[in-house]
């Protein structure tokens, strides 16, 4: 005769609660780990730009690139870079937003599927294969430039004398807008997305077009998340390296708003790009200067992204 001991539910429901705060306890501590790592990298990278910059930043300066001071050298480079970069997005963030309503909310479901792949594939192309394909295509882009020049002469961001080869700041500013238009694309297609559906039915149900049904329902909601296509975007133009130096090979130097002629001030990364290689103690330390006003401009960027995003989720469609 067998007999059946009775399971207690008590103790079943303690060594439940027991697994699960140990559970808890290593998820919270990975994670706590993994935000301790992405600090002390941000610190590391900081020492690191610091100790290489410190000979550049105590020297005389004489002794600096270019022999005029650190100011001198550094400035028109972050005024290229933040140059490039907001004619990156000027023309890019437009783009992006249209290409991802048309995905979201206009093409067909086979369609959307597809492009959607597109725009992820293009968003893994190297940087280098975009640097080919514009100092390529530079020149023929110069009877363009040309027109600006002729009728639009009088605003100074099209003043001067048009350069021959095609290599200007427009043209990496063009570059720059397809390499970020990608992943901007993508960003904003899973916002847009993301839009509740009770929403879009309740303004077509009041009578709105599809066109209103989006102004009304689709971009309020979808902001925050367009801002931060933006800022991602935006963060790999400044640090884009291998197609700026393809194209430009070379900078004028200089603060100017000429975004047609040979005059063009160039970029850090760019710069450090072409120069490192051959560079030695104070030129080397003076590129480490040049890199640390980056990680810094890189750094201000992204607080100000984030907070637009803080300001604009208090008016978001999910809330």
């Amino acid at each position: 005769m067998s007999s059946t001991s009775a399971v207690d539910p008590k103790s079943t429901a303690s060594g439940l609660r027991s697994g699960r705060r140990y559970g808890d306890s290593i998820f919270s501590a990975l994670s706590v780990s993994a935000g301790v790592v992405i600090l002390l990298v941000l610190v590391g990278v900081t020492f690191f730009l610091l100790f290489g910059a410190k000979d550049a930043l105590l020297a005389d300066s004489s002794e600096v690139r270019g022999g005029n001071g650190l100011v001198a050298y550094v400035g028109p480079l972050i005024f290229g870079t933040l140059l490039s970069s907001i004619i990156a997005l000027i023309i890019a963030v437009p783009l992006s937003i249209g290409i991802a309503l048309f995905i979201s909310h206009y093409a067909p479901r086979r369609l959307a599927a597809g492009l959607g792949y597109v725009v992820d594939l293009l968003a893994a192309v190297p940087s280098i294969i975009f640097g080919l394909w514009g100092m390529q295509i530079a020149q023929s882009a110069v009877p363009s430039f040309e027109f600006l020049n002729e009728y639009l002469g009088w605003i100074p961001l099209f003043s001067g004398s048009v350069t021959t080869t095609g290599r200007t700041m427009l043209m990496i500013g063009i570059v720059l807008a397809i390499m970020i238009l990608p992943i901007m694309t993508a960003v904003n297609r899973e916002v847009f997305l993301q839009t509740p559906r009770l929403h879009e039915e309740a303004s077509l149900a009041l009578g709105a077009t599809r066109s209103e049904m989006i102004r009304q329902t689709v971009l309020p909601f979808g902001q925050s998340g367009i801002v931060s296509g933006a800022m991602l975007g935006l963060g790999r133009a400044l640090g884009e390296t291998m197609a700026v130096a393809i194209i430009l090979s070379a900078s004028g130097g200089g603060y100017s708003w000429e975004l047609l002629t040979s005059n063009t001030p160039g970029t850090i990364a760019g710069d450090i790009a072409l120069n490192f290689p051959e560079s030695f103690g104070i030129e080397r330390s003076t590129l480490f200067v040049s890199g640390l006003a980056l990680f810094v401009v890189t750094f201000l960027v992204n607080m100000f992204a984030r907070w637009i995003v803080s300001r604009r989720s208090e008016f978001s469609g999910a809330n």
